[in-house]
């Protein structure tokens, strides 16, 4: 187009995501730790995707487990907290107070207020009320170290207290301050999401104080946050960055001119890369494959995502919400999809066949059994279900 930006074009775009997002087999990482930082965030809605994303990235997966759990429940170089777009993530430590400063504060601004709406209309009490609680509640917490919620409530009664939410409408319920007043501390930054009950796959966390972190400005927040994720996943259209971030489009292009992104012409239109990473990505990516889980961070990493995933394959691979479910990939692309079987098998199906021969299948094989080998007996159901993934398993 003789504008002078660089084109970046879709294989390349793929060799990026297999190097930079450790998929390839020659890019794998040695510890959850390096993969938190390769991707920036893992999602942690569902709490298998965090392993199984980190598993599939390690050079040695059976080591997932052990690993993982004590990065974030023993070491807490890692920890799972609110970040963009009011979302559950696990984060590398130091990362806290960037996101915190970058996509928390704006939610915690404005929780409180609807919070107390919510309770006043229900018939709880008023806000010096929930500020007496929540007080008690963090002392609780730090005396405990970790607790559930029904272990905070024996040291505080009143996170017992019930109010009606959303009377006459359909969605009408009874909400246990407990519940929301934990919720509200996460997103302040005041608490995070501690060691599970139960397993790996476990819902059901205790919380724990957050870790200590300086007040950054925003702005500047902004910046580091944005210059990262650029730095793993650009090259990105302005519109990828005001999703994943769930800022307003100001603020991604005040952090864009921050750091100097330099644009490059992509076929959705102007991409965007940090300072200095125009230029034709250093070394290549064999070929690989991968059995990434629901919500993987790569999946999910971009609004627009026909470079990598057909549009004729989401119907199959994702739920009514937008959420993913299990994917393959091969070079760079979504494939298919693949699940558990009650026995434990792993199962998979291509739903794209252009260009996946016999070298493909054998990698996907090989995959299945590798992600078999560390799952071990545990058995694995996604929170968010997918056409195809159902199909699957039944």
């Amino acid at each position: 187009m003789g504008d002078g930006r660089r084109y970046v074009d879709v294989v390349e775009r793929r060799v990026r995501v297999g190097l930079r997002h450790r998929l390839a087999g020659s890019a794998r990482a040695g510890a959850p730790e390096e993969v938190a930082r390769s991707l920036v965030a893992l999602h942690g809605t569902d709490p298998a995707t965090v392993y199984l994303a980190v598993g599939a990235r390690l050079g040695d997966a059976a080591r997932t487990v052990v690993e993982t759990g004590r990065a974030l429940y023993e070491d807490g170089s890692l920890v799972r907290m609110h970040g963009m777009r009011n979302t559950v993530f696990v984060f590398p430590t130091d990362l806290t107070a960037v996101v915190h400063a970058s996509t928390g504060i704006a939610v915690a601004a404005r929780e409180p207020a609807n919070l107390l709406k919510q309770m006043a209309a229900g018939g709880a009490p008023d806000a010096a009320w929930l500020k007496e609680v929540e007080e008690a509640t963090l002392a609780v917490l730090e005396r405990r170290g970790q607790a559930t919620a029904a272990e905070l409530a024996q040291d505080e009664p009143r996170l017992r207290e019930q109010f009606l939410y959303g009377a006459g409408k359909s969605y009408e319920g009874l909400h246990t301050v407990s519940t929301r007043l934990l919720r509200l501390l996460g997103q302040e930054g005041k608490v995070v999401r501690g060691r599970p009950l139960g397993s790996w796959t476990s819902s059901q966390f205790r919380w724990a104080p957050a870790p200590p972190h300086p007040e950054l400005d925003i702005a500047g927040a902004q910046a580091a946050l944005l210059d990262r994720w650029l730095a793993a996943c650009g090259p990105a259209t302005e519109a990828d960055l005001k999703w994943w971030t769930g800022w307003r489009v100001t603020e991604v292009r005040r952090a864009l001119e921050a750091i100097g992104a330099e644009e490059v012409r992509l076929d959705e239109g102007t991409g965007y890369v940090t300072a200095g990473d125009t230029g034709p990505v250093t070394g290549s990516a064999e070929p690989w494959a991968a059995l990434l889980p629901a919500l993987d961070p790569t999946a999910m990493g971009w609004q627009h995502r026909d470079w990598y995933l057909s549009p004729d394959l989401r119907p199959a691979l994702f739920d009514r919400s937008g959420n993913v479910g299990p994917t393959v990939w091969w070079n760079g692309r979504v494939i298919g999809g693949w699940a558990q079987r009650a026995d434990g098998e792993i199962v998979w199906r291509v739903l794209d066949e252009e260009g996946v021969g016999g070298e493909a299948e054998a990698a996907i094989v090989a995959e299945a059994e590798r992600l078999r080998g560390w799952v071990g007996s545990t058995r694995i159901t996604p929170r968010f279900r997918t056409p195809l993934e159902r199909e699957l398993t039944g």
